[in-house]
């Protein structure tokens, strides 16, 4: 082969590696989808969904009331979102990150995940935080301080605080390849402090539905969350890989 003709088959499989459409992965064959009415809605709702490789999306639980931040949703930055037009994430804006994301690990007060859960998962001590300081070189990861002796000129959010909302988090994985300052940190699924409480931009609900999320979560689904509003859901649910309206409408099992 010649060397002009072996520079453009790599030039072609670069370009097709690069070309990889935004939306939810082919491995991933559990998906969390939250639906908000508009941008601006502080709430919403949850469904679970499975399918076979390259089959259909099978609703398996939900829909469930969910909260998001107090002042509705944002593009985020994941597996697909980021370059979509609009608003942005930012940090301390009050709005949930939109777009398809992976799901991190679990992290909890207890010594091990709920009856049935089989998931990456790590308990929580006064020595875990997770950084909310852009200026920080490990803003919006999880890190191992000295909660006796903390670093000067350091802002963090306490993953052991004590505040029963945050006996298990999920970690949704916004703005984390690699972390790009001030774009939003700290995004989980968690228990929601109330029915009126919304966030400043995780993805809460009650306690029997988190648990019931997390004891599905699987490490060979390669779960991913999907959060849209309506309108965009409309738009983009076939190009993302997304469930048909169809299978909205079919709803969920009670597992």
């Amino acid at each position: 082969m010649s060397i002009s003709r072996t520079l453009a088959v790599c030039l072609f499989v670069l370009l097709a590696v690069n070309a990889r459409a935004e939306g939810v992965p082919n491995d991933c064959t559990q998906l969390i989808l939250g639906i908000a009415p508009t941008w601006n809605s502080m709430r919403g709702d949850l469904r679970l969904f499975e399918r076979m490789h390259g089959g259909d999306w099978v609703s398996v639980a939900g829909p469930f009331p969910v909260l998001f931040g107090k002042n509705g949703l944002a593009w985020g930055t994941g597996l697909a979102g980021q370059n979509e037009p609009g608003l942005r994430k930012q940090e301390r804006d009050g709005r949930a990150p939109a777009g398809v994301f992976e799901i991190g690990q679990v992290f909890g007060y207890d010594s091990h995940l709920p009856q049935g859960g089989d998931y990456p998962y790590h308990q929580v001590t006064e020595a875990d935080v997770w950084s909310d300081d852009p200026r920080s070189p490990h803003y919006n990861r999880h890190i191992v301080i000295d909660p006796k002796n903390p670093p000067d000129n350091y802002t963090h959010e306490k993953m052991r605080s004590g505040d029963f909302a945050y006996q298990w988090l999920v970690e949704i994985r916004h703005n984390s390849d690699p972390p790009v300052a001030g774009r939003g940190s700290a995004i989980f699924f968690h228990i929601r402090r109330g029915v009126n409480r919304p966030t400043t931009g995780c993805t809460t609900m009650p306690k029997d539905n988190l648990v019931k999320l997390i004891t599905w979560l699987r490490v060979k689904g390669h779960p991913c969350y999907a959060l849209l509003p309506a309108v965009e859901y409309d738009k983009k649910w076939r190009s993302w890989n997304l469930p048909s309206p169809e299978a909205l409408k079919r709803g969920g099992n009670s597992r």
